[in-house]
């Protein structure tokens, strides 16, 4: 059964391999689309409750994809990728989106973790960097698990925004900014306790860009304490800019 499954999950090489904006990178992008765009259309007359619970469905998924990822990782690779881990924004918030629907605690901070969860999970699904690079085929377990999974999440986030009557607020910029520095300190204990040198093998790890740029431009020494601060800055500023379009679109709405 091992030598089936691993048959079945490991990278594939030759014929077609992935690349970032080819005719397979651009196919998941559409079919990602097409589906918010089917949910909006099926859903536009339902009332706002089966709509939340029909954009649930689509995190619902996604953490199960990601959990299952954990034992399907060392039948397709032989080991648990430790990139893997939920020190992303792309995979944390997911855990958190999922967790803050039966966590009431947390559950106050829902919208700001699909905010940044639909921001870094669209961005990756814009640029799948980490796909490209291992050269595969479009079929194989890595791309088909990966893309899927931030296709389902930034389907999501979008469907919940434009479902979520959330208004551009103080109190919700308080909020997200809370979460984003929280992401970001996350990120740096993920950081600070896996990467390193151990019986001659050494980790780096970069999870969600707090040691180093993702174009290299900084130089090693600077970056860990730019990143952090940059990150921050970065991120906060296109929440404000998609909270603002929202609360435009909403408000030519209401005025119509």
């Amino acid at each position: 059964m091992y030598s089936f499954l691993h048959e079945l999950l490991a990278d594939k090489q030759g014929g077609a391999i992935f690349s970032c904006f080819g005719i397979w990178h651009f196919l998941y992008i559409l079919l990602a689309a097409a589906a918010a765009a089917a949910v909006l259309y099926a859903c536009r007359n339902k009332p706002a409750d089966a709509k939340k619970r029909t954009a649930a469905a689509f995190l619902n998924i996604a953490f199960a994809l990601y959990m299952a990822d954990f034992f399907l990782m060392p039948l397709a690779y032989g080991e648990i990728d430790i990139e893997k881990l939920p020190f992303h924004a792309c995979t944390a918030m997911c855990v958190m989106c999922f967790l803050s629907y039966h966590s009431k605690r947390i559950g106050t901070y829902r919208g700001s973790f699909v905010m940044l969860g639909f921001i870094s999970n669209l961005v990756y699904l814009i640029y799948p960097a980490g796909v490209m690079w291992h050269q595969v085929s479009p079929f194989s377990y890595r791309v088909v698990q990966t893309l899927l999974f931030h296709a389902l999440m930034s389907v999501y986030g979008f469907l919940f925004l434009i479902y979520d009557r959330r208004e551009l607020s103080l109190k919700q910029c308080r909020s997200d900014l809370a979460v984003l520095i929280g992401m970001t300190l996350w990120a740096m204990l993920g950081n600070y306790a896996y990467n390193g040198t151990f019986e001659g093998y050494s980790h780096f790890f970069n999870w969600f860009f707090v040691v180093q740029d993702p174009f290299y431009l900084l130089p090693a020494k600077i970056a860990p304490y730019v990143m952090p601060v940059l990150n921050i800055a970065v991120f906060f500023a296109a929440e404000m800019l998609v909270s603002f379009a929202l609360h435009r679109i909403r408000k030519k709405r209401r005025a119509a």
